[in-house]
This record gives structure tokens, C-alpha cells and sequence, in this order.
């Protein structure tokens, strides 16, 4: 089993003939992804990487089935583009861009929950099952197929445990970068709920980060939940000058309970094996995999 996107998924790429959309898609094709074809409006009838050009999410459902799409869309336009992906019966939409604005954000998050489709970011580095699909950034050299699932908002982070967690023999279910945005579809305990109910999943890295309180969320559901499947913990940003605007737009500290220190108590606290360095994550893996 596999969570969100695996070999059978049928891909489609929105904004599929601009510059990220032909690098991004071009690297999940050569990956093995099952990319069907592309939206770009305006540009439908042609073939781009020897795929379908349409101009509608529609019109790409309609002819090839698709119930994925990845979106590389400018900011401006994105949030229509979400939209448009849900309104077209798309189930999984994997949307890349950063910098959408909040206020279009509430309103796309909105819509597609009313629509029953599950939207991953924005502002995040996709979601791969290994050695079956990479709908996203993410180098797909790093992630070997394994038993452990990472759910993460630092898209580097996520490479970066996934490494770890290779090189101690052991490798990846699947991976969800969720996206570094103050609104973004898919929460920590969302994707934590998800991978902990896979039961080719063993266990579970959690990578957060300073700002909000998701991190919370997803650790007391883990411990009123009774699951025992191991979680591992870790909270990017503890230097983090007070006060400062860091590089994720969700990365801000409102209050003392927003703070590393403060999440990390609370996680320990229902049972995470939290770490306290990124460097430490691959041997803690291996320590808590019975």
C-alpha cells in the first residue's frame, strides 16, 4: 500500500510548457512517474515531452483519466489552478508554487475540501513513493522503497532525512513535504494519520518547524490515538532569532508555545522521539524500528 501516489497514479502537470513545469515534469517522467499529459491553457492539441497539451483540467481528466495533478503555476494564477483541479474531480493536488497569497489560499483550501480532494502545500516539494512515483522536486536518487514514512514542511529536511534513513539500511514508504505556508491544504496530522494507517509503514519522521501550532496538533492526536507505531521528532529553527521572518512565511513565532522549545517539550511529552540536531535522525530511526 501506498499513501496519496503510487505506479497506477494517473499525473497530470498544470502549467506543463513553462520553464518549471517542462524541468520538474521531464525529471518525474525519467523517474518513472505516470505523467499522462499537461494543462497549459491555450497550448491545447500540441504534445510537449511527448505527452498531451490541453487547456483545461478538464478536458485532461476527460481524455486521460488523470486523478493527480501537479501545479506549477504562478502565484497569481495558482489558487484558480487548485480550483480548477478540484472542480475537475482531480483527488490529489500536489501544488508547488510559493507565494500564493494568504487570502487566495483560504478560499482554495475551502473549495477543495467541499470537493472531497486532498490538497498537498502550497510552497512544498511534492510527495514520492519511491521506485512507483515522484509528483513533485524532491531528487528521486536520494529516496530508496523502505518501510519508513516521512512527513515534513522543509523541503531539504525531507532529502535530508531520507539520506539518513537510506544509508542505515532501511528506506521510505512515502514522503509528504507539506509546504511552509501560513495555509496549506494538508496538515501535520493529516499526513502523520495517513502514513501511521499504512501498514507496509514502520515509522514515522516528523519534521517541523517554528510558528503555528501543527507540530502540537499532530503529536497529542499520536498520543490520544494509542498507536504505538514509532514517531520521530524534530524542530527546525531553535536558533532562530525572536521576532525574525524566516524563509517559510509559517515560520513565525506568535507566543511562547510557538517556540522549538516549546513544541519539543510537548512532543517528548506524548511519547516522540524527538532529536535534537537533523544529524541525529537516521540513527534513531534504526534505534526505535523493533
Amino acid at each position: 500500500m501506498s499513501v496519496l501516489v503510487n505506479k497506477n497514479s494517473k499525473i497530470i502537470v498544470q502549467g506543463f510548457t513553462g520553464s518549471e513545469g517542462t524541468f520538474h515534469a521531464e525529471q518525474m517522467i525519467d523517474y518513472g512517474t505516470n505523467v499522462v499529459g499537461g494543462v497549459t491553457p491555450g497550448k491545447g492539441g500540441q504534445k510537449h515531452l511527448g505527452k498531451p497539451v490541453f487547456n483545461t483540467v478538464q478536458e485532461a481528466v476527460k481524455e486521460t483519466g488523470a486523478d493527480t495533478s501537479i501545479i506549477f503555476v504562478p502565484p497569481a494564477f495558482a489558487a484558480d489552478a487548485i480550483m480548477e483541479a478540484a472542480d475537475a474531480g482531480i483527488k490529489v493536488i500536489i501544488t508547488i508554487t510559493e507565494g500564493i497569497p494568504v487570502k487566495d489560499m483560504i478560499q482554495a483550501a475551502t473549495y477543495v475540501k467541499q470537493r472531497n480532494s486532498r490538497l498537498i502545500g502550497p510552497n512544498c516539494p511534492g510527495v514520492i513513493t519511491p521506485e512507483e512515483a515522484k509528483v513533485g522536486i524532491m531528487p528521486g536518487f536520494v529516496f530508496k522503497k523502505g518501510n519508513v514514512g516521512i512527513v515534513s514542511k522543509s523541503g531539504t529536511l525531507t532529502y535530508e532525512a531520507a539520506d539518513q534513513v537510506v544509508k542505515q539500511g532501511l528506506g521510505i514508504t512515502t514522503a509528504i513535504g507539506i509546504g511552509g505556508d501560513p495555509i496549506i491544504g494538508t496538515t501535520t496530522k493529516e499526513a502523520l494519520e495517513m502514513l501511521i494507517q499504512d501498514p507496509e509503514c514502520e515509522a514515522v519522521v516528523m519534521i517541523g518547524e517554528i510558528g503555528g501550532q501543527l507540530e502540537i496538533e499532530a503529536a497529542q492526536w499520536y498520543k490520544n490515538s494509542g498507536i504505538n507505531k514509532p514517531v520521530i521528532g524534530f524542530i527546525a529553527g531553535e536558533t532562530a532569532p525572536a521576532g525574525r521572518t524566516m524563509g517559510h512565511a509559517g515560520a513565525i513565532v506568535g507566543g511562547s508555545e510557538d517556540t522549538a522549545q516549546a513544541k519539543k517539550k510537548v512532543m517528548r511529552e506524548c511519547g516522540i522521539h524527538v532529536v535534537d540536531s537533523p544529524a541525529e535522525i537516521g540513527k534513531k530511526v534504526a534505534s526505535v524500528i523493533v
